[in-house]
């Protein structure tokens, strides 16, 4: 039910320096930019406008204090789904660590953890 790898998460410790390194100085894009409202500034670049497989930029001290358990040192894994609640619940039932849906401003997203308490998202795509 996941259906591609469509983000990578780069926890940062300064937003705008490291949009500047990647526009700047690697080439990439700015393909979004948003904020909740809450302070929760979400930051999309890729090589190219049309590339699958994209990176966030994400402020690692919001995202610590939002979420302790996380280990903020390695980009995460985003991956995609079209159908969020099912594969929520599949994962549910074979005993996999999964977090409360959140509502992000690019789609609903949930959290789950492997073996190793590693934690990766799903975010939901239709």
């Amino acid at each position: 039910m996941i259906s591609k790898v469509g983000q990578i998460m780069l926890y940062v410790n300064n937003q705008d320096e490291a949009l500047n390194f990647w526009t700047d100085k690697a080439g990439f894009s700015v393909i979004a930019e948003d904020n909740n409202g809450q302070g929760m500034r979400w930051i999309e670049i890729a090589p190219t406008k049309d590339a699958e497989t994209r990176i966030i930029l994400h402020n690692k001290e919001l995202v610590a204090k939002m979420s302790p358990d996380l280990n903020l040192d390695t980009p995460s894994l985003m991956f995609f789904s079209e159908n969020l609640d099912e594969l929520r619940s599949d994962f549910l039932n074979r005993n996999i660590k999964v977090g409360e849906m959140v509502n992000m401003p690019s789609g609903r997203v949930f959290n789950f953890a492997d073996n190793e308490d590693n934690y990766f998202a799903v975010m939901e795509k239709k």
